[in-house]
């Protein structure tokens, strides 16, 4: 039974897991009808400009999150607290996707058609989290080259790491990757200067 929903806000998560199961050319009004419970004329009260508004929302709201869970954090540490919140991050990394069962749908829309609508958006979540943790790796002692190669590399790590669970149904690879590529960042890793300049590559 689908839950009782009274505003805009209640409607995000409800859409945002139609879009992850469907993608966004596959998520119809009639299923996203069928998940938050609302008609087509409530769904337009709520989001006028229809599918685009409501998938835009959604991009918004998760945009948020991670600016506030992630990229804040990882910007405000102090030199001494930059490992606590890289740490902080990976945990955060977990359980927003849910050890690696929840598709990442800044991720998915980045690879199909809706690219062309969303891209603002979707390169901006991306560009975000690779600066905010390049640049608490350089407050570590790393080089702008070396930070950047092992933030992009990361991010890239984690985002392949949900493809793979997803496709072999197991959630341990996830939790196999998030170690080693937390490992890989703790400061005085010999990949750091050994591996770091080849991440990106």
């Amino acid at each position: 039974m689908p839950r009782l929903v009274t505003e805009r806000a209640d409607v995000l998560p409800l859409l945002a897991e139609v879009f992850r199961e469907h993608g966004y050319e596959g998520a119809s009004l009639q299923l996203i009808s069928q998940a938050t419970g609302l008609g087509k004329g409530s769904l337009y009260h709520f989001f006028p400009g229809g599918k685009a508004e409501m998938a835009a929302a959604v991009l918004a709201e998760i945009d948020d999150w991670f600016e506030r869970e992630l990229y804040a954090p990882l910007r405000a540490a102090e030199d001494e607290s930059v490992a606590a919140a890289i740490d902080a991050m990976f945990a955060a990394v977990d359980a927003y996707f849910r050890g690696g069962g929840r598709v990442c749908l800044v991720g998915a829309l980045a690879l199909g058609a809706a690219r062309d609508r969303f891209g603002t958006a979707i390169a901006s979540y991306f560009a975000r989290w690779v600066g905010a943790l390049a640049d608490a790796l350089q407050r570590t002692g790393c080089d702008t080259t070396t930070a950047t190669a092992l933030a992009e590399a990361t991010v890239a790590g984690i985002q392949g790491a949900l493809v793979l669970t997803r496709a072999l149904d197991d959630p341990a690879v996830f939790r196999r990757t998030l170690q080693a590529l937390r490992e890989r960042l703790q400061p005085g890793n010999p990949a750091d200067a050994g591996n770091a300049g080849n991440a990106g590559r």
